[in-house]
Parts: C-alpha cells; structure tokens; sequence
C-alpha cells in the first residue's frame, strides 16, 4: 500500500495557537485579568530558553482551549497574507456575548460591534499588541472547564479554541495540503464585509472547536512577523499511535517537516503548507500536569528535565510576570 493509498490518521481538533509578544507582564496581566484565562504552563521556549512560553488555558489545561505566547523584543507586525489573521476563543450564548462587549469597553479594549458571521454570533477584538481575537458562541457544543479563581463570572469563561482563520493570497495549493495531505474536510463557504471570500474546512467530528478558515487576500502584501502576529497554529491528534502514523505520512509525501520532537508536554511534528503558514501536529497527552500539580500549575517557572541543568540562567534572564 502506497501513502497515498493508506488511511490519514486522525485529526480531532485545534489544539493550540502560538503567537508573539513583545510585553509578557503585559501580555499576562491582559489574558489572565480582562479575559479571565488560566496562566496553565509557564515556561521558555525550548529553542531559545531567553523567551518566555506562556500558555494561557481553561481550569484544568484541556487540549484545545490553549492560546500561547513567545515573548520577544521585535517590533509590531505588518499585517497581509500568508499569515494566521484571526485567533477565535469560545463563549456560549448570546447573552455573554453581550457581556463582554460591555466589559471591553468597560477596559478600553478594541473592539467591534457584535455580528452574525458564518452563522455564528462573533465579537471581533484585539489584544494591547494587535493580537487579532475574537469571541464566538459555541451554542454550547464542546468541551469547556471553569476556572474557579478567574475574574470572570464562571458562565461567561471563555471554554477553548475556536475556528482559526488564516490568509493566503491562492487557495489552489493550501488547499491541497487541508484536504489530501491531512484529511480535513471542505464544508461550506462564507463572504466577509470586505467581499472576501472564506473557505471552511472541518476536521474530525467538525464544529466550532475543529475548523480551519482560509481567507483568500491576493490584493495584500505579505505579512511581516512581529509582536501581535501568530507564529503557528497546532492541530490535534490522540495518541502516540496517530503521531507516529503523521510522521510517516509526511515522510511518505516526500513533505519537508522537522521530525518527531518531544516538548514534554506533548509530541510534536512541524511543517509549512505550500503558502508559508507553520502547521503543527501535536498529541493530547501526556498533558501540563506531567510535572507539577493541576492545582498549581502555572504558578512557577516550569522546565523540561533536559532544561533544568540550566534553571538558574534561564531563571536570571527573564522578568517577572507581575
């Protein structure tokens, strides 16, 4: 059986968005105060230990409600295409909706008007660096836990990862890779008020927790990476069993990706998509509760045992949260 021919392993889900951060206090005091998320795992990124990794999760860390933050002196992005323009987290219902556009401008948060978009209520907002955001009502579908210390009131938490919206200025070759290198399905299609197009595409049992949205911009520039910018979306897979079987397929394809890499947390494996956005694959397990308790994390610096010869220095250069 060739690789084309074999079964595509699964794919459930979201399971992480990284961007960039030139202000971690300030990127801590915004995700953890105003939208009322769990600081779940605070640590560096393991290819430059200089940078904070900041993983900002539900009450218990569920895969899938991540959204994680290297922080680096770099300047603000220049937005265009081939590029992750839009993080969505989920709410549910319409009367939370409601609720955070009051507490947004109740904090002086960028904001739009709710709207209907896709058939879903979205509040479109950003973070104090132009990190793109916004709110969606989930109807309630998915997985979700509270946080009992949040800020914010436990009905109106944000529950996960939404849809990710990316843009790429041709949809041919992305497109390719979405449907036949991964599996994912093309559902449906929507138009935004700036009359461009978007293209769904759903993976395994689909829904707002499992949709990748590709916006088609060939009109833009190319984007710049900078404080405010995404540096790659992460997609889900159960086991070790269906990393093994993505690491094979990638291999078989003949696509260029980085091999197995272990972050402790969970296995990854990296690739680009032929329109220059970095894709992950990463594993549910083995979890950030690995090595400190879920009662606690995020509390402490926490370091991969291959990084904790080097605590110390690594201690020394960052600064505190708070």
């Amino acid at each position: 059986m060739t690789t084309a021919d074999a079964p595509i392993p699964a794919l459930t889900g979201i399971h992480h968005l990284t961007a960039v951060s030139a202000d971690a206090p300030g990127n801590h005091a915004f995700y953890t105060k105003v939208l009322g998320m769990r600081l779940v795992k605070r640590t560096v990124n393991q290819d430059d230990t200089s940078a904070y990794h900041l993983f900002y999760g539900d009450g218990v860390a569920s895969p899938g409600s991540d959204i994680t933050f290297f922080e680096w002196p770099v300047p603000r992005e220049r937005r265009g295409t081939h590029s992750i323009i839009r993080t969505a987290l989920r709410v549910t219902g319409e009367a939370t909706i409601r609720w955070w556009e009051a507490r947004f401008k109740e904090h002086g948060v960028v904001h739009t008007a709710a709207a209907i978009r896709d058939g879903r209520l979205t509040l479109d907002f950003e973070d104090p660096e132009g990190q793109r955001l916004a709110l969606v009502d989930d109807g309630g579908a998915g997985d979700g836990a509270i946080w009992e210390q949040s800020l914010v009131p436990a009905e109106h938490q944000i529950r996960g990862l939404g849809p990710i919206t990316a843009s790429v200025p041709q949809l041919e070759p992305t497109d390719l890779v979405l449907t036949y290198v991964l599996g994912m399905r093309k559902e449906r299609e929507y138009t935004l008020p700036s009359a461009v197009t978007v293209h769904v595409y759903a993976m395994g049992a689909g829904g707002v927790a499992a949709e990748y949205h590709v916006a088609v911009e060939p009109h833009l520039p190319p984007a710049r990476q900078g404080a405010g910018s995404v540096h790659h979306v992460a997609f889900r897979t159960p086991d070790e069993t269906q990393y093994k079987g993505w690491i094979e397929r990638l291999a078989g394809l003949r696509i260029p990706s980085s091999g197995a890499v272990d972050r402790y947390y969970f296995r990854s494996l990296y690739f680009r998509e032929p329109n220059g956005i970095l894709f992950e694959i990463a594993t549910d397990g083995p979890g950030f509760d690995v090595d400190e308790p879920l009662a606690t994390i995020g509390e402490k610096l926490a370091l991969p045992p291959f990084l904790e010869p080097q605590r110390a220095a690594i201690e020394r250069g960052l600064k505190p949260l708070s």
